[in-house]
């Protein structure tokens, strides 16, 4: 029997101001579905709204294949609470299997900065949404300057995952969702990008759900 792969999903969302983290939340919940309607996938899932263990959160990381990662962006960077939640979580795993060090050795530190993780083999996605449009970061002479979210805003977080060992998959961004948001729309587009990442072809999904 072929072993299920390992799905740990976070709800990055975070509820505060006006903010009542629906969008991400909707996400999240697709995104457990998804994978609740196939063989072959186990899920784990963790709301950072919610009370949380940072040691538990360290399992569940190395536990999981794929870790998909479900936030807004607040003023160009991650919503505070899931950033806390990233710093706690990944402090936790210190030597306990997200990382062991900087990866730099003592005779020469000049180099190999960031080659001390420990999490290698495992992969990520995230998601992000966004007030702004998608033509904020394409257009010349609009807000971004032609800068992408990948290698802009999201860079640090993308080198934060890097410095654990866990490799990215194609992220998936959503714009414009406060004045012109159509769920079903971008439901479906997160689905089949799902399908996309994962190869869920009709043919591998039927190989799927026969094991």
């Amino acid at each position: 029997m072929k072993e299920s792969k390992k799905i740990f999903v976070i709800n990055g969302g975070q509820v505060f101001g006006h903010s009542g983290g629906r969008f991400n939340r909707t996400i999240y919940e697709a995104t457990q579905q998804f994978f609740a309607d196939k063989e072959g996938f186990e899920i784990r899932s963790t709301d950072i709204n919610d009370a949380y263990d940072p040691e538990e959160e360290v399992k569940n990381f190395v536990w999981a294949d794929t870790i998909i990662y479900h936030t807004p962006i607040w003023w160009f960077q991650l919503p505070h609470g899931f950033k806390k939640y990233i710093d706690e979580v990944f402090t936790a795993g210190h030597r306990k299997g997200i990382y062991n060090s900087d990866g730099r050795k003592a005779e020469n530190p000049e180099i190999n900065y960031g080659t001390g993780g420990m999490m290698h083999g495992r992969k990520y996605i995230v998601t992000t949404s966004w007030n702004a449009p998608a033509t904020a970061f394409t257009l010349p002479g609009e807000f971004f300057n032609e800068t992408n979210v990948d290698e802009g805003p999201l860079f640090g977080f993308h080198r934060m995952n890097a410095f654990a060992g866990i490799e990215q998959l194609e992220s998936l961004h959503f714009h414009d969702v406060e004045k012109n948001a159509d769920i079903e729309k971008d439901l479906q587009r997160y689905r089949s990008h799902l399908e996309k990442v994962f190869h869920l072809t009709e043919e591998e999904e039927q190989v799927l759900n026969s094991i």
